[in-house]
């Protein structure tokens, strides 16, 4: 396909991220709205956007060699065309070359089209081979009509991500219009210092975006497909070097910020620690350590703590939030859910009642006097530690002298959250100086090391890798749901001898197409068969107040089996719950299952996790069931999530508004990571220069995003 001239009147001194889609021939506001669909706004965007995969149209094949499923160019004469009727209209038309006959159908096409395609036209197409109603066809396939001799494609054919209404065509013809602009432009230089490009053997940016777009018929095409090809990988260290610089300066920046020091707690945490039943784990001790080091710093503490299921974060969160109030801050703890902040404030107030001290809770549901009463207490500073969900965020929320913030399940919460409530804790007493809460973010989903070190650069890192004595690891059970029956028996016996169940479902209402037990249709079926126990349903439709009271009852043990979705997902703790029934557990990734099965094992009691599946599984489904099966090691697990499902599933990319990566792929880039490191100390010690430009070609507009 010949490629369409780059707009003559392009400036060669502009800089291509200046240069807007508009100015490429033949781009109009319609075109333009489909491109800014799959985020090219721009010439240097369209550059970044690269083929995902290639076609070879190098060369012809014989029709008599072209086999179903294999993508071939093939010449030939029309010996026919017609329009036929079967269940769709279609155009089919007849192509031979000596070696034997093909058929290209067309289900689209135009009376010009019908015309254009006439017997004994001479022709070549790339498409598809399938089986059809005519033997082997090419639906659609992309044509020529030969008037001579057209020279065949000197070059492997990039197919790039597209969408509805963006053709392969039209993209490849945009591409070529910037690959001339970038030829002429002076405004893409190389910002990897020459030493490094050195010692790594990379080739310049502009060379290897020039590969990428347009590789020789020789290139390594399983290379390009997976990612690996040198020039590639020269792009994407620059990526991840740019994310990892943007990111270390937000941190320095947060550094720059003041922040309340306070010194560690003496009086109250003696007492919480004196009053426990149990002594903290070494890991708990270490992490609690590092955490009240960080807030008798006059800089804002931020640092994350993760720690499997049941590896005791709260304790931990409880501790630094009596740091603050021995001092006279308040601390905030903000959960996703109303369960998880109900949760919360039921076992915080265990702890801090006896110490005197006065804890308020703020969620959507509380209206009226008592929303007003609440709102007071917090902004006279008589609450001390305030637990809530997003309603802390509201524009009427106000502190008196918030020290310290704890965001739990941070992946739930969107960054212009967490930006805003650390807004409301901008204590500006002088009016000359702000100064801004210590923050503490704690997650129950383990973050493997690689995305530890790309995503979360600008935060430290605690990790809580000890689980408290005493707790068993739950027994994991694969089962069909041909044992439907004898499971249920199961609960009847656990329930009998005073234990209490969950039984997750999936969905809410039946689903024919899916064919999931909905959690309405197993409550109703469960309380036929399990007469003499009580079984109670929670899901996401109810009112908050019911999913409390729910709660509350399966808590006090008058709720026996509680039938869930996963909204139980993570903070509910109820130490005598020991059985678990996961329906169609084959539909939630390993990350979610794991948390679920967390909801059991709390307590000393031997506790089973059963994954009642439904047959037949496909292989995904049966390697991550027997990831399940495997381990209780939630690291472990996260590892594999990642292998499974790609960083942005694990992270939760589009919750937390983390940087989304042009090009690079945490996950298959991760042997970059040390280098990225090592060279970025190095750039901000020899080559400071550098740092703004790279942050700017790579993550214009998205520098908020890596605030936490």
């Amino acid at each position: 396909m010949s490629s369409k001239p780059a707009n003559p009147t392009f400036n060669p001194s502009l800089d291509l991220q200046t240069v807007p889609v508009t100015e490429l021939k033949g781009v109009g506001p319609k075109l333009a709205e489909k491109l800014a669909a799959i985020h090219v706004h721009n010439v240097l965007d369209l550059l970044f956007h690269l083929p995902f995969r290639y076609q070879d149209r190098t060369r012809i094949t014989p029709i008599g060699s072209v086999r179903h499923g294999m993508e071939a160019v093939i010449e030939g004469d029309i010996l026919g065309s017609a329009v036929v009727f079967g269940r769709r209209r279609s155009l089919l038309v007849k192509v031979a070359d000596g070696s034997g006959i093909i058929s290209l159908r067309f289900f689209h096409f135009s009376a010009a089209q019908k015309n254009n395609l006439k017997d004994g036209a001479r022709i070549r197409c790339f498409g598809e081979g399938r089986w059809g109603k005519s033997g082997l066809e090419l639906y659609h396939p992309e044509y020529d009509i030969l008037a001579d001799n057209k020279n065949l494609e000197d070059r492997l054919t990039p197919i790039y991500p597209a969408t509805e209404g963006l053709h392969q065509a039209r993209l490849r013809s945009l591409v070529e219009q910037a690959l001339v602009m970038l030829a002429k432009s002076r405004s893409l230089p190389d910002l990897l210092p020459q030493e490094l490009s050195k010692e790594l053997k990379f080739i310049s940016l502009e060379d290897a975006l020039a590969y990428l777009h347009r590789p020789p018929v020789d290139a390594l095409l399983h290379e390009l497909e997976n990612g690996t090809h040198p020039a590639q990988n020269r792009l994407a260290f620059e990526e991840l070097l740019a994310n990892y610089l943007c990111l270390r300066r937000l941190r320095e920046a947060a550094d720059k910020h003041s922040a309340p020091a306070i010194p560690a707690s003496k009086t109250l945490s003696a007492s919480l620690l004196k009053a426990l039943p149990f002594s903290l784990t070494g890991a708990q001790t270490r992490v609690a350590k590092e955490i009240a080091c960080d807030m008798a710093m006059p800089t804002p503490m931020l640092r994350l703590v993760q720690g499997d299921v049941g590896s005791g974060k709260t304790l931990v969160a409880v501790m630094a939030a009596l740091q603050a109030v021995e001092q006279g801050y308040q601390a905030a703890i903000m959960a996703p859910t109303e369960i998880l902040a109900e949760q919360h404030y039921l076992n915080l107030e265990q702890f801090l009642q006896p110490l005197g001290l006065t804890l308020v809770y703020l969620s959507g549901k509380i209206k009226g006097k008592q929303r007003n009463a609440v709102l007071q207490e917090m902004a006279s500073g008589q609450a001390q530690v305030i637990v809530g969900t997003h309603a802390l965020f509201q524009d009427e929320v106000a502190f008196s002298r918030l020290g310290l913030i704890v965001v739990d399940e941070q992946h739930r919460f969107g960054v212009h959250q967490r930006l805003a409530l650390r807004e409301k804790g901008n204590n500006n007493a002088t009016g000359s100086e702000n100064i801004y809460p210590h923050q503490l973010i704690m997650t129950a989903t383990p973050i493997p090391r690689t995305l530890t070190m790309s995503a979360y650069a600008d935060l430290d890192c605690s990790i809580i890798d000890e689980l408290p004595p005493g707790r068993t690891p739950v027994n994991t059970i694969l089962a069909s749901d041909t044992r439907r029956g004898e499971i249920i028996e199961r609960i009847r016996h656990a329930c009998a001898n005073g234990k209490q169940a969950y039984w997750v479902c999936t969905l809410i209402e039946e689903s024919d197409v899916l064919q999931l037990q909905a959690a309405e249709a197993a409550y109703a079926e469960l309380q036929l068969q399990l007469e003499g126990i009580s079984v109670g349903l929670i899901h996401g439709r109810l009112k908050p107040k019911e999913k409390v009271a729910i709660m509350q009852a399966f808590n006090q043990g008058d709720i026996q089996l509680l039938v869930a979705t996963t909204v139980i997902e993570v903070g509910v703790d109820v130490p005598n719950a020991s059985l678990m029934i996961i329906e169609n557990p084959e539909r939630l990734g390993l990350a979610q299952l794991h948390q679920l099965r967390g909801r059991v094992g709390r307590g000393k009691q031997e506790s089973h996790c059963v994954l009642l599946y439904k047959a037949p599984l496909s292989d995904l489904a049966k390697e991550r069931l027997s990831i399940m099966r495997q381990s209780n090691d939630g690291f472990f697990i996260a590892e594999k999530d990642l292998e499974i499902r790609g960083p942005g599933e694990v992270l939760g990319t589009r919750q937390t508004g983390l940087m989304e990566f042009k090009l690079a792929d945490l996950m298959r880039d991760a042997h970059l990571q040390p280098k990225i490191k090592m060279w970025s100390e190095t750039i901000k010690a020899q080559h400071p220069e550098l740092i703004e430009p790279l942050i700017k070609r790579w993550l214009a507009g998205s520098e908020q995003y890596g605030h936490v």
